[in-house]
Parts: C-alpha cells; structure tokens; sequence
C-alpha cells in the first residue's frame, strides 16, 4: 500500500492520542500541515511565535493526558521554541518537539535554515530521533512519544528530514507498538524500612512533588492514619488537597511561613516522594533537612542528590504509596498538631489580609475573588516573577493540574500562551493567566491566536510597571532599581489590536464585578485582559526567605559592604 510520509506522521500522532499541534508552517513542512488538515481529530493552531506554540503545547501536557506537539520548520523555529523546550526539560513535562530537517537527497551543503538543530536540543531535551528511512518513521515516532511520557517525563524531538514528506512508500504492513515496560517499583525490604521509619518517628512531615500525583489518594490516606502533615512543592500545588487539615505550604523553610518552618526544626523523618530538592522549590536550599530522608523518585539520578537520604527507593510514587499504605497502621489523632496547623494557617490569612495601598489591588483580595467565582477546575497559569509566588501563597487548590508556571526554568512569557494552551486541551474549564507586565510584553501578541481561535483566557496582568521582583530584590539589596522600570505602554490598545475585551480594576471593592464580567466573556469564547493595579508593597514569604537565606549564606566582609552600601545609598537620598 502507498502511502505519503506525512500521513504517517499524522497517523502515529493520532495513534498517540494527539488532538493539537502548534507553530508555523514553512516550505520544508508545507505536506505535513496539508495532511494535518486532513486529520479527523488533530487541529493544527498557527500561532505568532514558535516560543508561544512551545508554551502551549507544555500547557496541554500539564493540564491534560493529551501529548503536546510543537510542530516548527528547521533553523529558526527550533531556536525560537528552545525557551519553551528547556523549561519543559528543566519542569519534567512530556513534550513532542516535530521539526523538519534540511533535505538529505540532494547532495548540496549549505541549505536553508541549515544547522545541526539536534545538537542544539540535546542538551534539553530527553532524547534526540531522526528516522534514517522513511519506513523507520511510525516506530521513530512511536519511541519517542513514549520516551516522552515515561518515568520522569521530558520533551523529545524528532527530526524528519523535508524531502520524506514529498515522498510515497509502499508499506508492508501497518506498525504494531510493543507493550511499554512497567515502571519501577519499590522491594519489600524497602516498604518494611519506610513503614518503620516512619512509625518510629516522633514528627514525620511528607514532602510531594509533581511525582507524587500517581499516588495521590494513597498518601492522603497515609496522611490522615498517621496525622502525617504535608508540604508540596511548587509544580506539586494541589496534589495533596490544600483545603485538608493537615496541609501545611507549598515549600518548606525560610520561603514557608513561621509554623511551617518551627515544624521542620522537629521533623526527624521526611518522607519526600517524587521531587528533587531543587533551587526554587527550597527558597534557594533554604532549610536543613533532618538525615532521616525516605527519597522515592521515579529517577534514579535524582536520589540522594542534594540531600542525603537514609533510604532511597527508585519507584513509580503510586507502586510505592499503595505498597506502604498496606504496612500502616492507625495511630492516635494528633489533635494538638492539627490545632497548631490551623493557628498557623489563621495566623496567614491575616497577615496577608491587610489593606491595600490607596488605588491599588491587595493580592489577597485578587486570588480570593478569582477562586470564588471561577469554577473548581479552573486552571491558573503564572509567570516568572512575583506572580507565580502570589498565586502560590494565596490559592487553595484541591488537585494537581490547575495551577502551572515556570518553575525552575523559570522563563517569561510563559503565563499567556500557557493559558491559551490550555483552554484548548480544557475547553469547559476556566482558564486563568497571572501575567506580570514586563512578561506580558514577550507573548501578549499571541491574544490574538486566542481570539481567532476562540480558546478564551482570562489574562490578569499584575500592573506596576517595572519588573516586580527583580526590582524588590533590587531595591532591597542595591536600593537602586536599574533597567528594571518598564517603558509604558497601553493595555486597552493591545487588547483593541489583539480582539480582546479590556477591563480596568484598581481597587478591591470593584474586584467582584469586573472579575464576573469577564469570565462571562470567556466563557462566551472571548478572551479578556483585565488590568490590575497591583499592590506589591508587601513581599511574598518566598521572597523574604530566599533574600534572606542568600544574605546570611554570604561571607561576614560581604554581608557588612552590602548594608553599608544600601544604608549609604538611602542616607544619600
């Protein structure tokens, strides 16, 4: 049977459960958007600049069991989408990245767009496929869509040289996938020991990553026979439910809150399933933890790395946490320990309660009202910087999947196209981008993708001209605010240019209103931008941890030349 090379790539991508794929087409992959075209199930999305069709095709994995594709031309679209792979990489989020490679039958050196892209993307990508023969492309494709997906997840990019897709083959017969491999799962032995360890200790805490959602429900379990509290990381908000009486923060350390960090002082078995004590999820390493770590990773490499851990295990979370939950058995409530969680927890609502500056939005009152009227599913998506933290800090979340962000790649422009992204892999649910207005300037164009295709977000973008957070921590450190103002700019005229809807907010008591306005709009297919005034005067708890931790981390000599020059400065007026 003929059949062209672009139909068998379109036909491996529906076989993987593919409904969109994102970027621009060029010469080299102009008969693989034609036999896109043609697929019953797969939508191709054009957007302004391969970075955004990165970003949304990340958002589509987070937020959905369907694959996202970046679908780019040699050259340049692999170097514009290169932001979004690495922080896909960096934040273990399965990504196919299809590119086209210069054509491999001419003969000829010295092509357009001609450089070795797979080189380029070694570095940050899980594995690097380029079928040698057109008939090599179904399993070419095959094994790197389930590298993608398995054990710690990862983008994967396949290269399919441009001259295939201008070329017939008779196949034989259609491919047949293997049965993917099992994951990993934990011995015997090593269940026994973490049942022990952990019964035996006097204040054992669980620490949840994004690798733990596989047993989710098991470790609440555990959570609530023990009194076990638990802290996530960032990427892992709401995989424990954050409205439970045991939930402490997301972080643990100088970035968490004053009860969250008394509480690890005691802690004298950690129970950390499915994260890697990375940068950003400590407060920059912010704590010490005790030696008593039980680290279960579904990567090996990760066990043990910054931490040392007493017991290592390398295992899918849910083999694990199903395997312990069988060992534990019921202990007495800790009423006292739930007491103080919820002082704790009392004790940050009014702190991160209190009034606004005159004409400005409290991030308080923001998230409160955002939570209250979009619905239980809505899916936040955040920026680097300030809004990330915020939305951190302030949501309450009940499961894994609605709150997404650069993390520790931590790339700007991520919050817009992300959301966008995800509106199209969620439609039915509230899609909800917090944009700082320095980010916005990279991506806020791509509304206009949103708009023609009516996958509808609603876009706060957190407005006090300047790039929030690098010019706290400027100010704080430097008292000095360099290059970190913004030009300004007009919301309304970008949402006028982009098809959007504008709303204005400057104070809490019009939150609600403009808030319900344009969900309503949203939900109707209209995106909306919605300008916030925003009230950053009071620093997150992650901020004040992190510039904390650095500064005392610093030598003696640097420690006093810093305040010196930050006191001389403010002296100096």
């Amino acid at each position: 049977m003929k059949i062209n090379c672009a139909d068998i790539v379109v036909r491996a991508l529906e076989r993987a459960g593919v409904r969109h794929t994102f970027g621009i087409p060029g010469t080299h992959n102009i008969e693989l958007y034609d036999a896109l075209d043609r697929s019953a199930s797969i939508e191709p999305v054009l957007v302004t600049d391969e970075q955004s069709a990165s970003f949304m095709a990340d958002a589509v994995s987070r937020t959905s069991g369907e694959l996202g594709v970046v679908n780019v031309v040699p050259g340049a679209g692999v170097t514009h989408a290169l932001s979004g792979i690495a922080e896909a990489y960096m934040d273990n989020v399965p990504l196919l990245v299809l590119t086209c490679g210069i054509r491999t039958d001419t003969g000829m050196s010295y092509q357009l767009h001609d450089v070795d892209q797979l080189a380029i993307l070694a570095p940050v990508t899980k594995g690097c496929f380029r079928p040698e023969t057109p008939s090599d492309i179904d399993r070419v494709l095959h094994e790197a869509t389930e590298l993608a997906r398995s054990g710690a997840p990862g983008p994967v990019a396949v290269e399919i040289p441009a001259n295939f897709y201008f070329l017939s083959q008779d196949l034989e017969s259609s491919f047949v996938p293997p049965r993917p491999a099992p994951p990993p799962g934990p011995s015997e032995d090593q269940l026994d020991r973490a049942a022990r360890m952990i019964q035996q200790a006097r204040t054992p805490i669980l620490y949840l990553g994004l690798g733990a959602r596989n047993g989710a429900a098991d470790l609440l379990e555990i959570a609530r026979r023990l009194s076990l509290p638990a802290a996530t990381t960032i990427q892992g908000k709401g995989v424990f439910p954050e409205d439970h009486p045991l939930w402490l923060w997301c972080g643990l350390g100088e970035s968490a809150p004053f009860f969250v960090s008394r509480l690890l002082r005691d802690c004298d078995c950690l129970l950390a399933i499915g994260c890697r004590f990375g940068e950003v999820a400590t407060g920059s390493y912010g704590f010490t933890p005790t030696r008593r770590i039980i680290h279960v990773d579904i990567e090996a490499s990760v066990l043990g790395r910054n931490f040392p851990a007493e017991l290592q295990v390398h295992s899918d979370s849910g083999l694990f946490a199903r395997g312990l939950l069988e060992r534990i058995e019921a202990a007495p409530v800790r009423g006292e320990l739930i007491s103080s969680i919820e002082a704790g927890h009392a004790s940050v609502s009014t702190d991160q309660s209190l009034p606004p500056v005159a004409g400005k939005v409290s991030p308080a009152a923001l998230f409160s009202n955002l939570q209250r009227l979009a619905g239980q599913d809505s899916i936040f998506t955040t920026d680097s910087g300030n809004g990330t933290f915020l939305a951190m800090e302030h949501l309450r979340l009940q499961r894994p999947g609605c709150f997404i962000g650069p993390v520790d790649y931590s790339c700007m422009g991520y919050s817009v196209p992300a959301a966008i992204g995800a509106a199209f892999a969620c439609p039915g649910r509230d899609a909800i981008a917090i944009a700082g207005d320095g980010a916005l300037l990279m991506t806020g164009l791509e509304l206009i993708t949103a708009a023609r295709y009516g996958a509808a977000p609603l876009v706060c973008v957190l407005r006090d001209g300047e790039l929030g957070q690098i010019a706290q921590f400027q100010r704080t450190s430097l008292d000095r605010d360099t290059c970190s103002v913004l030009s300004p700019y007009s919301l309304e005229g970008l949402a006028r240019t982009t098809g959007c809807l504008y709303l204005g907010v400057s104070s809490d008591e019009d939150l609600e209103a403009v808030i319900a306005s344009g969900l309503e709009s949203t939900r109707a297919g209209s995106p909306v931008l919605i300008e916030v005034t925003i009230d950053y005067s009071r620093k997150t708890y992650f901020t004040r941890g992190v510039v904390t931790t650095n500064f005392w981390r610093l030598p003696w000599s640097d420690r006093v030349r810093m305040l010196g020059r930050a006191v001389s400065r403010r002296l100096g007026g």
